[in-house]
C-alpha cells in the first residue's frame, strides 16, 4: 500500500489523507450464481437415466447407440426449457470448404516437437496392440510390413489432421470390439464411413447444431462414456500378473501416481522452465511414458505378438 496527500490543492492546511492502492494480483472473481443450477443437474441426471434404461432394455442396434439416444432426449428437453437455442444453426451456411491453416502458418518448436513425438509414440503403441488384435479376430496374418504401413498411415493422418486444423488420429482399440460385436470386417465399411465424416466437415450447420448441445446435457452422457473409460482400465490392470512378476505392482503404482500428478497438484511445474510445461501437465503422457520406462526396466522387452492381442482385447470398449 502507498500514501499520498489528498487535495492538496484545495485543502492545503488540511492533514494529508491516506489513499491505500492495491498491489499488482489478480483480481478476485465472484463465483458463477448459475453453477451448479438444479434444473440443469435434473437434465444431467435425466441423460444419464436415458441412457441406463435403454442400455438395459434396447437390444441391438439401439442398445449400442444408447449415448447417442440419451444425448438426443436430453436436447430435446433442454429446447422444451428454453436452454438450448439454434441461433448459431440459423446464421451457419449450408455448404463451406476447410481452409488449410485457418489458424495460421505452423511454427516448428523444439518443445512442442519433442512433445507431439512422445505423443505419437503411446498412440503407435495402442495402434500396434490393436492391429494384431483385428488381425487375429479376422484371421488375416499380418506381418512387420504391414503393421509399418498401418502406422504410416496413423502418422500420415495426423499431419492431413493438422493441416486442416483439426487434432491428431489414432487407430482407436474400440475398434477390436467393434468387429466382435457386429462381425463386420470388411474395409469398405470404414471408406464409407470416411466418406460420410467428410461430406458432414462441408456443412457447417450441421457443426453449428453440435456445438449448440448444452453442456448439462453432455455432462449426462460424459458421467457413462468417461466412466467407461475408467472402467475398462481397471479391467486391463485387474488381469495384470502381479504374483509371478511382483515389480508389475510398482509399475502400475507409480505410473498411476505420475499421471495424477497434474490434477492433485496442477502447480508442481511452476519452479520449472516453462518451455517443459506441454511434456508435464499431460497426466496421460506421464503415465504412458512412466509406464513404458519403467516396464523396460523391470521386465526388459519381454513379450510378443500375443501378449499385445490379448492386451488389445482387453483393452476394447463397448
Amino acid at each position: 500500500a502507498a500514501t499520498a496527500s489528498a487535495n492538496a490543492g484545495t485543502n492545503a492546511g488540511a492533514a494529508p489523507v491516506p489513499v491505500v492502492t492495491r498491489l499488482p494480483g489478480p483480481v478476485p472473481q465472484k463465483d458463477n450464481p448459475a453453477y451448479g443450477a438444479l434444473d440443469n443437474m435434473a437434465v444431467a441426471a435425466f441423460v444419464l437415466g436415458v441412457i441406463l434404461l435403454i442400455s438395459k432394455y434396447g437390444r441391438g442396434f439401439v442398445a449400442n447407440i444408447s449415448v447417442l439416444l440419451g444425448i438426443v432426449a436430453g436436447c430435446v428437453v433442454a429446447v422444451a426449457m428454453g436452454k438450448m437455442g439454434f441461433d448459431k444453426v440459423a446464421k451457419a451456411h449450408w455448404f463451406d470448404v476447410v481452409t488449410p491453416f485457418a489458424f495460421g502458418p505452423p511454427v516448428f518448436d523444439p518443445v512442442l516437437i519433442a512433445t507431439m513425438t512422445l505423443v505419437m509414440v503411446v498412440v503407435m503403441i495402442e495402434s500396434t496392440g490393436m492391429f494384431l488384435a483385428l488381425s487375429d479376430l479376422t484371421g488375416k496374418p499380418i506381418d512387420q510390413r504391414e503393421l509399418t504401413a498401418g502406422l504410416r498411415t496413423d502418422g500420415l493422418g495426423t499431419l492431413i489432421g493438422g493441416v486442416f486444423n483439426t487434432f491428431p488420429y489414432t487407430s482407436f482399440s474400440q475398434n477390436v470390439g467393434l468387429v466382435g460385436v457386429t462381425g463386420v470386417r470388411s474395409r469398405y465399411v470404414c471408406v464409407a464411413a470416411g466418406l460420410i465424416m467428410i461430406v458432414l466437415g462441408l456443412l457447417p450447420k450441421m457443426a453449428a447444431l453440435v456445438e449448440s448441445v448444452p453442456t448439462f446435457v453432455l455432462g449426462g452422457a460424459g458421467l457413462v462414456m468417461f466412466g467407461m473409460v475408467a472402467a475398462t482400465g481397471i479391467r486391463i490392470l485387474a488381469a495384470v500378473d502381479y504374483k509371478t512378476h511382483r515389480h508389475n505392482l510398482y509399475i502400475v503404482a507409480i505410473s498411476i501416481g505420475f499421471g495424477m500428478l497434474p490434477l492433485v497438484a496442477p502447480r508442481w511445474t511452476q519452479q520449472m522452465h516453462h518451455g517443459l510445461h506441454p511434456l508435464l501437465e499431460s497426466g496421460i503422457l506421464l503415465a504412458a511414458l512412466s509406464a513404458v520406462l519403467l516396464n523396460l526396466y523391470f521386465n526388459g522387452a519381454k513379450g510378443g505378438a500375443a501378449d499385445a492381442v490379448e492386451a488389445a482385447k482387453l483393452a476394447e470398449a463397448h
